[in-house]
């Protein structure tokens, strides 16, 4: 006999489940996925393939021997989305002791701490690639050049963009964001001087690519990722205007993790806004202290800390930024 379910109207029908949206994001992540094998290689595999196994498998044990829950949950796609994203937002020669805690991290204290999908405060995998940034500081800015696909641990490293442009900030010399690379390269992800960043971060255009098919699908909508990139690009114009010694709009735009994380990130249904209106709020406030940390922090990059900041205000933002109920009539004064 099945259970009746009743609740309050309106109802309304429709095909969206969990499993269908996390599969529809983990599908694109498929570009960046065969990019990041393109210009990693061996590395890239390992990282990946530890960081999903270790995510999936954390859930599992969690869920069946700390939670006691009958249900468990590694089917429904999130466990597996946050290997990835994690894994996306590590270096391609990190150490696979150091990933394992990554996902420890991630899925213990950023999702199942909190009891769980659609409960956790922040993204459990920003969490996890915060932490090992904190505690493992040498090995998570310990940047791969492109090309060796069968090296790892001993693969040969080199400066990022974000790296030179942190230097010209620092030194005052505007001639040294010649080395960044051009807007093509780097909406390729090719860097022919030194090393291309995280593994997922390495090229704009696929991440692009996925951004279009989930605005396609209607997994997300335009507003997050609009607004960042909108930000970041008047913020940093901005400071680029009045010191060319910051670096250009389109570079800052390019580099780093701003499209994986204004895309892919930023977007994550249970750490972000409800409302259009309180999304817009949110990706300006996350373009915004991008560009600030970016800029004048101790990190070259700063999107994983503006995210998880504006975790935490999300909950404010719905508080204060919601459609009037229907049928409410407003009291008067």
């Amino acid at each position: 006999m099945s259970k009746l379910i009743v609740s309050l109207s309106p109802h309304a029908h429709g095909t969206d489940s969990v499993e269908k949206n996390m599969y529809g994001v983990i599908f694109a992540l498929v570009p960046a996925l065969l990019v990041s094998l393109f210009y990693f290689g061996l590395g890239s595999a390992i990282v990946l393939a530890t960081s999903v196994v270790a995510c999936v498998f954390f859930e599992w044990a969690i869920n069946k021997y700390i939670l006691k829950n009958e249900k468990n949950t590694i089917c429904d796609g999130s466990a597996i989305l946050t290997g990835l994203l994690l894994g996306f937002n590590l270096p391609s020669n990190l150490p696979i002791w150091i990933i394992v805690i990554g996902a420890l991290f991630a899925i213990g204290v950023g999702k199942m701490t909190f009891g769980g999908l659609g409960m956790n405060i922040f993204n459990p995998a920003l969490l996890g690639r915060a932490f090992l940034l904190i505690s493992f500081p040498a090995q998570m800015t310990s940047w791969p050049v492109a090309g060796q696909l069968s090296s790892y641990l001993d693969a040969e490293t080199g400066a990022t963009p974000l790296a030179i442009m942190k230097e010209a900030i620092k030194t005052g010399n505007a001639d040294l964001l010649e080395k960044i690379p051009s807007a093509t390269h780097l909406l390729l992800g090719s860097n022919p001087t030194g090393g291309l960043g995280t593994i997922g971060e390495v090229c704009a255009l696929a991440l692009l690519l996925g951004l279009a098919y989930m605005l396609w699908k209607k997994i997300i909508t335009w507003h997050i990722p609009v607004s960042i990139i909108a930000t970041v690009f008047v913020f940093s114009g901005l400071l680029h205007l009045a010191n060319p010694a910051y670096a250009d709009p389109i570079s800052e735009i390019l580099t780093g993790g701003l499209m994986l994380g204004a895309i892919f990130m930023a977007t994550d249904y249970v750490t972000s806004p409800m409302t259009g209106k309180g999304q817009l709020i949110y990706g300006v406030a996350i373009g915004f202290l991008t560009v600030a940390i970016r800029n004048w922090g101790s990190y070259p990059e700063g999107m994983s800390f503006a995210i998880l900041i504006m975790n935490a205000f999300t909950p404010i933002i719905n508080t204060y930024v919601k459609p009037k109920r229907f049928g409410e009539v407003p009291a008067k004064k």
